[in-house]
């Protein structure tokens, strides 16, 4: 129990961390320097405001120093990734194998609240993270090799084929590179197996969403519903729910 307290914390720390990440990639600025500041007033924040989730609650969500509302998003990410870590240790225990899923989960919690906001997901995470993870899988996630190597090629040759094959029929662009390189990451991490689940499962909830959002707002909405998200979403599903759905998909066929 107290070994739960403690990695919720640690995620609830490291969500903070990537709240930083989030404002300051797109950005193009350090997320080392300047230290945290208000994005209203840039006030430095002080330590007892910047302790994730709590300060949110004293400060009743507004900055201390220019009285400016505070994104809710701030303790959103944080509650995520805390929960997620908890999660997480819950199924792999105190290991390298928890570690690596969970940096891997934190980077699509990062890709995940960017394409929200921009509708880009940021080469610096996917072009290094393929072949980290690639190798992360292999050596510390007990994937084998080829598996990883298929599902790198394969997750992003499927979306490249569909992002060409839609320009072809409709002359605009449909797919994003940055969501053929994020899948090719997600596979070069997970294997070739993991696709499946994946690609129904973040389909599916896309299709969802698009057309309650196209519903809703009674306009063209093929560009203001971002990819990346979903497959995030799908990612955490089958790392915890769809290993079982692919087991018996390749047991029984």
């Amino acid at each position: 129990m107290i070994m739960n307290v403690v990695v919720f914390i640690f995620g609830a720390v490291i969500g903070s961390f990537l709240n930083v990440c989030i404002f300051r990639l797109p950005a193009k600025m350090s997320i080392v320097k300047p230290s945290s500041q208000c994005p209203k007033c840039h006030h430095p924040i002080r330590w007892h405001d910047n302790i994730p989730i709590v300060s949110f609650i004293f400060l009743q969500g507004v900055c201390r120093y220019c009285n400016k509302a505070i994104s809710w998003r701030y303790p959103l990410v944080e509650l995520i990734t805390a929960v997620l870590a908890l999660l997480l240790f819950i199924k792999f225990g105190l290991s390298l194998k928890f570690l690596v899923f969970f940096i891997f989960i934190a980077v699509l919690v990062v890709i995940t609240f960017i394409d929200l906001d921009h509708q880009i997901i940021p080469d610096i995470l996917t072009l290094p993270g393929i072949p980290i993870f690639f190798v992360a899988a292999v050596f510390l996630a007990e994937v084998h090799w080829l598996e990883a190597l298929l599902g790198l090629l394969i997750g992003g040759g499927i979306l490249f084929l569909i992002a060409v094959v839609y320009e072809l029929i409709t002359k605009r662009e449909g797919m994003g590179g940055g969501d053929i390189k994020l899948l090719a990451m997600i596979g070069g991490f997970l294997g070739w197996k993991s696709l499946i689940f994946i690609l129904l499962f973040s389909s599916f909830a896309g299709a969802i969403i698009g057309i309650a959002a196209i519903t809703i707002k009674k306009q063209d909405m093929k560009y203001a519903v971002p990819f990346g998200p979903f497959l995030s979403a799908a990612v955490v599903a089958y790392i915890f729910w769809g290993e079982n759905f692919t087991r018996f998909l390749f047991i029984r066929y």
